[in-house]
């Protein structure tokens, strides 16, 4: 036989609060008597019973001088202020589920809504809560509900706050939430159900399913336990509910069986235990025992706020968390102190089930409630990483979110770092507002925890990487070396290129083959272009730098694509009085002698050919000591047998005037 027992089998953290509150006042030795069952358990209350808990159902029936407990369902508002007219103390144990079902309906009658209740009408809890408001509405079915809005057009139009049992089924809340919207055009909506109820019901199913049988344990009264039963019933053909071991039949179990185990909300521990071993004495199974009032002791836990704890995630509902802690606290974590991002959904870090460390904001005994914050605990954790870093002067990463007087802020994981403008990295007078929304890296220059102060530095960071960078190329640097480089700055005789932390120089003349007036006719500031070294001083720290290489050199382009005997489609760019020079390509003149401008007799050049006239030519000599180069247009209009003619004596002595002037 194989028994598994459901991990959400027993008490609800609102019951199990309830009944710590009443072992806390018999421990200080209070005459204690509870208004109704504190639970819906008869083995419960006879406990309590032999330890001189008295049960009382009305307000009158309650002496002068006596500790009064309001059971976990809550009273109408009435009764509760009858309790506060009379000479008694009141222990307020409804749970804070339903606490805040009480808020709502008040609030809701109070700006002039119609409170409308979904669940049972005679249980304890939907009446409690029908007594905060004068005129509730309370359905137990959908059916009825749709039923009301039929009756009257009029309706529709009432502003409705809807709230539910916190017991109640998810189907018959979602049935109802449906209509609703359908039907009224004014709603408010609160999904007011327990979510430790529904994960109850969920893993009862699920176990169920699994299961030849299953047991459902608690009292026949309760109508969780009831729902419960139904529920293994929709799964498993073999369900029983009993009310304690005594109860089993184990007979009608056999050997090989899978036996599952639940139980209702309000189901003490040891009768769980009971059950579980009752059927564990046919198996060699060994069940540790544990008495009631140990378990109590277990559950009564001093929290302080501050504390740092460990709880375990039972529901994760529309504005909270909820966490058992393992005392009689009911712990919640509001949605906003999940996390620091308030992009992160509840759903997506957390789970039911998840075991998590969580920082105490406020301790309310009074209610039974537990504030708690994780995003709290989150930056706690941060601080202590930000502090490390201070102490090891290792770099971190934040995100500048705003400026102010002096400087910048930055976001480390929620820590504000204030950056002096001075440590930013922006030179005096620059524009700080340029880095909002950048991620930086920094160094952590100060930090005082108790002021919550810490300031940070961009530029000391960024100075070491720039130490490191420079000395990295110093210690690799070579002539002929290759960088790639960014144009820093521009003077006249040259441009300053970094290349890599390290600035070199790249001198007008080895920035273009051709001739250039201003090193910005080649590059611009920011450029990213190819450098090599030329030459290297290392002790006064300088870089000359070329950037024009062999295969930038207009005369190799030149050779490469033309030869004596093509023709060039060519520039005219100067006129003078032996002929004109033509540009071919970019850096490439030619000379168009004046013998060679025409097919017949040219006396002035000009009358021929203007600066700017784009004309073809054909090359007709290529001097590739001297690098010269002859045109001719003449070539291209005489016959072949004359254009091969040597040139008159007067084309070499323009020719030698020709060198002189491009000297």
């Amino acid at each position: 036989m194989n028994i598994r027992v459901a991990k959400t089998a027993g008490f609800c953290y609102g019951v199990n609060r309830a009944v710590g509150l009443v072992e806390k006042a018999i421990r200080d030795g209070k005459k204690t008597v509870t208004l109704g069952p504190i639970a819906h358990n008869r083995h419960l209350v006879r406990h309590f019973e032999t330890l001189g808990v008295r049960e009382v159902h009305s307000v009158d029936e309650i002496p002068d001088g006596t500790t009064v407990v309001i059971r976990s369902h809550g009273i109408p508002k009435a009764m509760y202020d009858a309790l506060k007219q009379k000479n008694i103390e009141i222990i307020d144990a409804t749970c804070p589920s339903v606490k805040r079902i009480h808020s709502l309906v008040s609030a809701a009658e109070q700006q002039g809504r119609q409170p409308v209740i979904i669940g049972t009408p005679t249980h304890p809890e939907i009446i409690a809560i029908a007594g905060w408001c004068e005129h509730p509405l309370v359905f137990s079915d959908a059916e009825k509900l749709e039923k009301w809005f039929s009756e009257s057009p009029d309706r529709q139009n009432i502003p409705i706050t809807m709230v539910s049992q916190t017991t109640s089924t998810q189907f018959l809340w979602d049935s109802c939430k449906k209509i609703v919207k359908k039907v009224c055009t004014n709603y408010e909506i609160f999904d007011t159900i327990c979510k430790a109820t529904e994960n109850r019901q969920f893993e009862a199913a699920q176990l169920a399913a699994s299961c030849d049988a299953m047991i459902v344990v608690g009292d026949r009264n309760s109508s969780n336990t009831e729902r419960l039963a139904h529920i293994c019933l929709q799964h498993c053909a073999n369900v029983v509910l009993v009310d304690c071991a005594d109860e089993l039949d184990i007979s009608a179990y056999g050997q090989n069986s899978d036996i599952g185990i639940t139980a209702g909300a309000s189901t003490p521990a040891w009768i769980i235990k009971e059950v579980n071993q009752t059927m564990s004495e046919i198996t060699n199974v060994d069940v540790v025992e544990e008495s009631f009032e140990e378990m109590l002791e277990n559950s009564i836990k001093t929290l302080n706020t501050g504390d740092k704890v460990f709880g375990t995630v039972t529901a994760i509902g529309s504005t909270e968390v909820q966490v058992d802690l393992g005392t009689k606290h009911a712990g919640y974590i509001p949605y906003d102190e999940v996390s620091a991002d308030p992009n992160v959904k509840p759903e997506d870090v957390l789970k039911v089930g998840d075991e998590i460390e969580v920082f105490v904001v406020r301790v309310n005994d009074q209610e039974g409630t537990v504030q708690l914050s994780r995003k709290k605990l989150e930056g706690m954790k941060v601080w202590d990483v930000v502090e490390k870093a201070c102490e090891e002067k290792t770099p971190v990463e934040g995100v500048i979110t705003e400026e102010n007087k002096g400087g910048v802020v930055a976001n480390v994981k929620g820590v504000r770092v204030f950056i002096p403008a001075s440590q930013t990295g922006i030179a005096k007078g620059g524009d700080l507002s340029a880095l909002k929304g950048q991620t930086v890296k920094m160094k952590i220059t100060e930090f005082n925890r108790a002021r919550r102060r810490v300031v940070g530095s961009i530029r000391a960071l960024s100075s070491e990487a720039r130490k490191a960078a420079i000395e990295k190329v110093w210690s690799a640097i070579e002539v002929g070396k290759k960088y790639t480089g960014t144009v820093k700055s521009l003077t006249s005789y040259g441009a300053f290129v970094d290349i890599g932390g390290v600035d070199g120089m790249v001198h007008i003349s080895e920035l273009s083959w051709g001739r250039i007036k201003t090193p910005d006719e080649v590059v611009k500031v920011g450029d990213t272009i190819e450098v090599f070294v030329i030459k290297f001083d290392a002790e006064k720290r300088k870089i000359s730098l070329g950037y024009k290489t062999p295969e930038m050199n207009p005369w190799n382009q030149f050779c490469a694509k033309y030869s004596v005997g093509d023709v060039a489609n060519v520039k005219i760019v100067k006129i003078v009085d032996f002929g004109a020079f033509a540009e071919i390509l970019p850096g490439v003149d030619g000379l168009i002698h004046i013998s060679q401008v025409a097919d017949h007799r040219v006396e002035k050049v000009s009358d021929v050919l203007s600066e700017g006239q784009e004309v073809e030519a054909k090359i007709i000599d290529v001097d590739n000591d001297r690098k010269r180069i002859s045109l001719s247009i003449r070539a291209l209009l005489e016959p072949a047998a004359e254009e091969e003619a040597e040139a008159p004596a007067e084309e070499a002595a323009a020719e030698e005037a020709a060198e002189e002037s491009a000297e």
